[in-house]
């Protein structure tokens, strides 16, 4: 979550607070203490609360860290007239997660998805609830190992073109040394958007046999990077419900929604026709195909069949490309600076596969210390390390205190997985843990020490789908050719944090063939 307000018309701001000050002024208090309440951080302003705080240079997530280090691992904070309880400890987030879970399953309705999440019909978004129940049912039964394994061949079809056209621009444009310079955070994104629309709904976006023109493919990424954006923005009508008459960024929101709707449109109309003209098989049904199907035209929660798979497909499309891409920059980042894992990877690729063979899904199990490098990456940089907001929606107890309905949660994953009393050496990259100490410590959600996936109810569906992606992404790209820092400055590490924890400048690397061009050209 980013924690930047936008200021529009500043004047009508201020009064508005003036006359929202009034207001709680002079209005007569109806809560009752029922118990012992979570410390509130200092520092809050009056109305805003501890947004300024939070928008400063820091990310959020160290800013929130630093405040657990004085407050302990559950406290309170304020955005605008919202409580916030702040969870920054794995033993209390097994708790929350557990025993607390119905209670905390839910999501605020903030202003972003009103305008351009189909106002809840998202069931990323949608509240706890039968609808959520049923639109998790159809989600989790597309994203199974079995419909995973069934359509193995989008994922290794897209890596193994992606790697082809890489070594091609290599061959046409290397330097003197042999390198070739790459941009990595751009080539991640057209291979996991690739994947991503090709599995959601039978589209390539980018290559030589993509559907759309290169320029157009670009406006949809930039579209859906505004979306995820805005989806990280604290709003002042989120902040202070009673300006939500102002409407400051709706339009920004709408002309967003609008865009990716016509895309998603297009898709659905073309899906629809198909259906009447082509009778698929499951193992080439897309996301798309199989909501058509399994909803067949019904109305759910006031939301029409089309509104429902539109909106589904946005949100699986959102949180399978930014996330991947994410993950898989910062590994790269992280082997570059660690030169012993790079090589004791690469030694594994070599035993393990050998010359010459394009590194299947069935070859996982034996890559374990890629593997660990990928757990260990998504430790120190989970793709986000403050999970989406929660809302409680009933009172209980949480760590001892009484936590109030209609409190957001926050659970600081980045503080839990930076924790020194469970990870020694805590903000070093050393993947071997995972092979000793840590060996059965995974990131499916019951480990609670490790949660970059998430937990409880709200978990990550596509965590398999993920990981599937990464595994098989970054295994042929090390297996297929070598690479260098791009710079001879050392790998910037700088974060910027919207929705997803990025890279705050492109990595540049320099990266050579691996094997001869015969192997390119049979793959």
């Amino acid at each position: 979550m980013d924690f930047v307000l936008s200021f529009q018309n500043i004047t009508i701001v201020f009064l508005s607070l003036l006359f929202i000050l009034s207001f709680f002024h002079f209005r007569p208090s109806k809560v009752l203490n029922k118990g012992k309440e979570p410390p509130m951080a200092s520092g809050a302003w009056p109305i805003l609360g501890h947004l300024l705080v939070l928008a400063s240079s820091k990310t959020p997530h160290k800013i929130l860290g630093t405040m657990a280090n004085k407050y302990g691992p559950l406290f309170t904070i304020k955005l605008g007239t919202k409580h916030a309880l702040v969870l920054s400890n794995w033993e209390m987030a097994k708790d929350c997660y557990t025993i607390n879970d119905v209670a905390v399953s839910s999501r605020s309705k903030l202003v972003a998805i009103e305008h351009i999440a189909y106002n809840q019909a998202s069931f990323g978004f949608a509240p706890y609830g039968p609808y959520w129940r049923e639109m998790r049912k159809i989600v989790s039964l597309f994203l199974s190992n079995r419909r995973m394994e069934q359509l193995s061949h989008v994922r290794v079809t897209e890596v193994k073109t992606s790697i082809k056209e890489l070594f091609n621009v290599w061959s046409s444009t290397r330097n003197d040394s042999g390198y070739l310079l790459v941009e990595m955070k751009q080539w991640f994104t057209k291979l996991v958007f690739n994947i991503v629309f090709q599995t959601m709904a039978g589209k390539r976006y980018f290559g030589d046999t993509a559907v759309v023109e290169e320029k157009e493919a670009q406006k949809v990424v930039e579209a859906l990077r505004k979306f995820m954006h805005m989806l990280g923005v604290c709003t002042m009508a989120d902040a202070i419900p009673i300006l939500r008459w102002m409407k400051l960024g709706v339009k920004a929101m709408k002309e967003t929604a609008k865009e990716l709707d016509i895309v998603l449109d297009d898709w659905l109309v073309e899906h629809h026709k198909m259906k009447g003209l082509v009778k698929k098989v499951e193992s080439d049904q897309d996301f798309m195909d199989m909501m058509i199907s399994m909803l067949d035209g019904a109305t759910i929660n006031g939301f029409d069949a089309d509104t429902i798979n539109k909106a589904t497909t946005l949100a699986l499309i959102l949180g399978a490309t930014d996330t991947s891409t994410v993950t898989l920059t910062w590994v790269i980042c992280l082997l570059l600076k660690n030169p012993h894992a790079l090589k004791k990877v690469k030694e594994e690729l070599n035993i393990q596969i050998g010359e010459g063979r394009f590194i299947d899904e069935s070859d996982m199990k034996n890559l374990v210390y890629l593997q660990a490098i990928v757990k260990e990456t998504l430790r120190l940089y989970p793709p986000g390390p403050l999970s989406a907001p929660r809302e409680f929606t009933e009172d209980c107890i949480l760590g001892g205190y009484h936590i109030k309905k209609g409190t957001r949660l926050i659970t600081n994953l980045w503080k839990i997985h930076t924790d020194p009393s469970i990870w020694p050496d805590p903000l070093e990259f050393k993947p071997e843990r995972f092979l000793t100490t840590h060996k059965d410590v995974d990131v499916k959600g019951q480990d609670f020490e490790l949660l970059p996936f998430g937990s409880g109810r709200r978990i990550c569906p596509g965590i398999s789908f993920g990981l599937r992606m990464i595994h098989l992404t970054l295994a042929n790209f090390l297996h297929s050719f070598d690479i260098l820092n791009g710079s001879t400055e050392p790998v910037d590490m700088s974060e910027v944090l919207g929705m997803t924890n990025e890279k705050a400048t492109p990595l540049e690397i320099r990266v050579k063939p691996y094997f001869s061009p015969k192997y390119y050209e049979t793959i």
